[in-house]
């Protein structure tokens, strides 16, 4: 009698740029299950009028809501499927919090501002070390995750990151702060950055060398103050991405 053939098995190894919750947005491959559906696609293209800008023949599909659906959590398809995610950005901030701890700081996480605007970001993170400072002499809070920038027409040099920090800077000025933000892969917006470094004195060493804070706040022209006076942290490209960390130090 002839055995029954071995079930085939599929495994994807994992390198994640999404939140830690929603893997299945990542461009992983056949074998995890989509959590999304076609009217959440349908729903969006009314919600932002997209429907317009669209070429004729994908406009088409739409039209006639023929977009097919994606397999879904418990499906048989995946009974044999697997993944392991190796590097997220939980990594990143894990290993944050053993740097800061080795150093001597109170080390707390906060990750609930992801995806947030970046100064509201700042603004609660800043308001929660003040908080923890009130306990400890040297503390340092790790933010995991990315904030969000709404770019105009014709913004300047920088990105996400050094807007959060040099935002920072403006609320710091003179204190016993230091407020790091870069990104994992080593690219910052539209800039050579990663990010950015800044402490209580970044807006007067900006002052010096004749910049405005405010003015490249509006302008969203963070990085040709921040690579000025030394506050940009250049790595170039990392060759992975696991989204940005933001350290805040007080002490």
């Amino acid at each position: 009698m002839a055995q029954a053939a071995a079930p085939s098995y599929q495994l994807s190894i994992l390198v994640s740029d999404v939140p830690e919750n929603t893997l299945d947005a990542l461009a992983s491959g056949p074998t995890m299950p989509d959590t999304s559906t076609a009217d959440d696609c349908y729903a969006i293209v009314d919600k932002y009028r997209l429907l317009p800008h669209f070429p004729a023949s994908v406009r088409q599909v739409f039209e006639r809501h023929q977009l097919r659906e994606t397999p879904k959590p418990g499906a048989s398809v995946f009974d044999h499927s697997r993944y392991l995610t190796i590097l997220s950005n939980a990594t990143a901030v894990k290993a944050a919090v053993e740097s800061a701890a080795l150093a001597g700081f109170a080390v707390e996480v906060d990750n609930t501002c992801d995806d947030w605007d970046y100064a509201d970001a700042a603004d609660h993170l800043l308001s929660r070390l003040r908080a923890l400072r009130q306990g400890a002499s040297r503390v340092c809070l790790i933010s995991g995750g990315e904030v969000t920038v709404k770019a105009g027409n014709d913004p300047g040099t920088g990105g996400r990151n050094q807007q959060f920090a040099l935002y920072c800077a403006s609320k710091i000025e003179g204190q016993a702060i230091t407020v790091l933000s870069a990104g994992t892969d080593g690219i910052d917006g539209n800039s050579s950055a990663a990010g950015a470094i800044v402490d209580g004195s970044t807006v007067s060493r900006a002052r010096e060398k004749g910049f405005d804070v405010g003015v490249a706040l509006k302008n969203l022209d963070a990085f040709p103050l921040l690579q000025a006076i030394g506050d940009t942290i250049i790595t170039g490209p990392t060759g992975n991405n696991v989204r940005d960390v933001r350290a805040l130090l007080a002490y």
